[in-house]
């Protein structure tokens, strides 16, 4: 079968992906958070994924006047993953818990999604970034704003 990438191509994309999306899950995981580890590293391998599909599709299409939207691809991708985050956040009286797991999962997809298309610095320095959100910010939320509010 012919394909527009080589198999070495597709396994450092899936791998890249699955890699980044294990520092993010990892700090989940440590927090003991409802989706962690694995969760994101599946997000992260499933929306790469998709993306390279997508492109092979591209590729293969015989008929060049057929119209194949990458974005389309993207966009679902976002959609189905909105839906997994969504169904992380809880509501319990007042308080909503959850929403900082959703949006790391919502997260995942956005790494697996620049892995798999060979963005690779983008996918590192949103990895980077989004690890000093949920460590350093998550630390001084929870030290300065947290402590401030029960006084």
């Amino acid at each position: 079968m012919e394909t527009e990438l080589s198999l070495l191509d597709i396994l450092s994309r899936l791998g890249v992906a699955t890699g980044l999306a294990l520092a993010v899950g990892l700090e989940r995981e440590l927090r003991g958070k409802p989706a962690g580890l694995r969760s994101h590293m599946l997000v992260a391998l499933g929306a790469a994924a998709f993306i390279i599909v997508g492109m092979e599709i591209m590729h293969t299409a015989s008929d060049s006047s057929a119209r194949i939207d990458p974005t389309r691809i993207v966009e679902g991708v976002i959609g189905g993953i909105g839906f997994l985050g969504a169904g992380t956040i809880i509501r319990s009286g007042a308080s909503v818990q959850g929403i900082t797991t959703g949006a790391s999962i919502w997260l995942a997809g956005a790494i697996g999604i620049a892995a798999g298309v060979r963005q690779f610095p983008l996918a590192i320095m949103v990895t980077v970034l989004a690890l000093i959100i949920v460590i350093v910010f998550g630390h001084f939320e929870r030290e300065v704003i947290e402590k401030d509010s029960r006084r």
